[in-house]
């Protein structure tokens, strides 16, 4: 037995569609919960009359999906949980064929079909059966999927993204999902977490659903709302940011999205002639960085411009030059002038983790405009497995 765990917001034609496809399709009783967090088209309504258990968001700001899965894992009533998006379609056999390849330290994604909305991709299937629920072409996507059954039987590739399952003690045992992303990026942090867990991750063929894609959320009219939505390139840039600061280089994936995870170096960066826009910049990517800022005016204005928008404690990641050494406090120093920083030679920056794990020793070196000095090559991935862990949390703002 499943219980899928659905995070709805202002989504119900589209919830009304996933949640009736796991009751048509479920092969054994499974169970649903859905995060409500926030209802202006009779969500709360439809789901009491449908006998469906559900979880409010009581407050007019909505928590986000990471708060919303945490809450749907933490109210599950069986061992197994599945996260699942209010804009997919469950197909037939997908219980089934999920659990048959579920076992301890195991996360199982099922495969999806997706209509032409995104390039093709290794691990999903593109195939238009309709672009919203009202023209889903069912009959269509029932037959594409028996066929595909026995098509791609037995096949297993190694990859993970949602929908996923996995146990329940296994994925709190991780502190769930990082609410601090909000709604975006919390599921390839919790990615990161499970493999660093040592948990195998199994994309089964034999497991599919329609997926709409940005559909389930504010975007229900098409994915060409996402580039004029403020709010949205907001909560995208502030969750990008937290990544960052998290684990010190970007996210990247195989073909069949099975992360690829870079070494959480301790970084500094000693720059000369920094103003805010650069600082801005340059921050998420390191622990610390000093500036020459005596008194104060680039570190203040930056605080208070980003502090609200972060939970990592800026004023001990800011810092100026004169008063503290970052070569007794840091274990990788990168000094250089911003006046000759390009979006070249940032490039570097972006890709400095695994430039040092592949060429780094312990000493002095060039780089482009960079002078490295590397005292330790400790790398601290591993603390970041649990959100509880003390290296993690003592960076963060004590609220």
């Amino acid at each position: 037995m499943i219980t899928f765990c659905i995070p709805s917001k202002n989504n119900l034609r589209y919830l009304k569609s996933s949640i009736e496809s796991i009751r048509k399709n479920s092969t054994i009783e499974n169970d649903i919960v859905v995060y409500v967090d926030a209802d202006n088209d009779g969500t709360e309504a439809w789901l009491k009359s449908k006998g469906i258990r559900y979880i409010k968001n009581e407050t007019e700001k909505p928590k986000g999906i990471a708060y919303g899965y945490n809450r749907c894992i933490e109210a599950a009533n069986t061992e197994v949980v599945c996260t699942f998006h209010a804009d997919m379609y469950m197909a037939k056999g997908f219980d089934v064929a999920m659990l048959k390849h579920l076992k301890r330290n195991t996360v199982v994604s099922a495969t999806r079909i997706e209509p032409p909305l995104h390039p093709k991709a290794s691990e999903k299937i593109i195939e238009d059966f309709g672009m919203y629920p009202e023209d889903f072409n069912q009959t269509g996507f029932d037959e594409y999927v028996t066929k595909s059954i026995e098509h791609y039987k037995n096949k297993t590739t190694k990859g993970i993204f949602a929908p996923w399952v996995c146990y329940k003690k296994e994925v709190i045992s991780l502190g769930i999902h990082d609410e601090d992303f909000h709604s975006y990026h919390e599921d390839s942090d919790i990615f990161n977490r499970f493999i660093l867990n040592g948990y195998e991750v199994i994309q089964t063929w034999e497991a599919f659903v329609y997926h709409l894609t940005c559909r389930g959320g504010q975007f229900q009219d098409g994915i060409d709302k996402v580039t004029s939505d403020e709010a949205f390139h907001k909560m995208r840039n502030k969750a990008m940011r937290h990544y960052l600061r998290r684990w010190g280089s970007w996210i990247k994936n195989d073909e069949y999205q099975h992360p690829i995870l870079s070494p959480k170096y301790n970084v500094a960066f000693v720059v000369r002639n920094c103003n805010l826009q650069i600082l801005d910049a340059l921050e998420p990517w390191c622990d610390r960085i000093y500036i020459d800022d005596d008194m104060r005016v680039i570190t203040i204005a930056y605080l208070e411009k980003e502090q609200k928008d972060t939970v990592f404690d800026l004023s001990k990641r800011v810092l100026p030059i004169t008063i503290n050494d970052p070569f007794s406090d840091n274990d990788i120093v990168v000094e250089f002038d911003a006046k000759v920083l390009t979006n070249q030679n940032f490039q570097l920056i972006q890709q400095l983790s695994d430039i040092i794990k592949d060429s780094g020793e312990i000493g002095k070196f060039q780089l482009d405009v960079f002078t490295v000095t590397i005292n330790g090559m400790t790398t601290y991935e591993n603390k970041l497995i649990n959100l509880t862990d003390e290296y993690y949390t003592s960076k963060l703002i004590k609220l």
